[in-house]
C-alpha cells in the first residue's frame, strides 16, 4: 500500500491512549518497555489538549512511529496487534507488515 511515504496511522493522543502494545506479551518482560510505560504515563498526565510525548518515550504505537527502540523485546512471544482497536480502525491486516510492527517497522 503506497501512501506517498506518509504514516498510515497518525501519531496522536487518541491512538497512543488506545494502543495495546504495553499489554503485549512481546513487551511483558522488557524492562525498557515497562520503564517507558511508567514514564510516558507521567508525561501524558502533565500534557494538555492534543500534546503528545516524543515517540521515543512511548512503549508502543509502533504501527505509527516505526520500530521499537527497546532492545530487550521478545519476538518469540505471541503478538496481539490484531486485538487492538488502532490496528482494526486503520485496517492494518492489509498492511505490510501486518503484525509485529515493533520488530518489522511502521505500517505502510
Amino acid at each position: 500500500m503506497d501512501n506517498g511515504g506518509k504514516l498510515k496511522v497518525p501519531y496522536i493522543k487518541e491512538n497512543i491512549e488506545r494502543c495495546m502494545c504495553s499489554e503485549c506479551p512481546v513487551q511483558a518482560n522488557s524492562k525498557c518497555a515497562q520503564d517507558k510505560l511508567e514514564n510516558s504515563k507521567k508525561i501524558m498526565a502533565n500534557m494538555s489538549g492534543s500534546q503528545v510525548p516524543d515517540s521515543e518515550e512511548v512503549p508502543g504505537i509502533y504501527c505509527s512511529t516505526g520500530k521499537a527502540s527497546c532492545p530487550d523485546l521478545n519476538p518469540d512471544e505471541k503478538c496481539i496487534c490484531n486485538t487492538c482497536d488502532v490496528w482494526k480502525d486503520h485496517e492494518l491486516k492489509n498492511s505490510n507488515p501486518s503484525m509485529y510492527f515493533c520488530q518489522n517497522g511502521q505500517a505502510k
